[in-house]
């Protein structure tokens, strides 16, 4: 969920379901209520991006695995 630029939380999903009607929607409106005081903050109404891939990973966690 990302409210203006900034990502708040991202969710895992089962790539499997996705296609499973109301399945996204229940993350939805979770992420709504718990930052409920977030969104009334601010103008515009929070976005939600699906991805296949995940979030890259931090360049601290890249170079510890080196």
């Amino acid at each position: 969920m990302y409210i203006g630029n900034d990502l708040i939380e991202a969710i895992n999903v089962n790539d499997q379901d996705v296609r499973v009607p109301g399945y996204l929607g229940k993350f939805k409106r979770s992420l709504k209520l718990k930052y409920k005081e977030l969104i009334q903050q601010y103008p515009d109404p929070p976005e939600f991006l699906v991805s296949t891939q995940p979030p890259p990973e931090s360049t601290q966690q890249q170079q510890s695995r080196y």
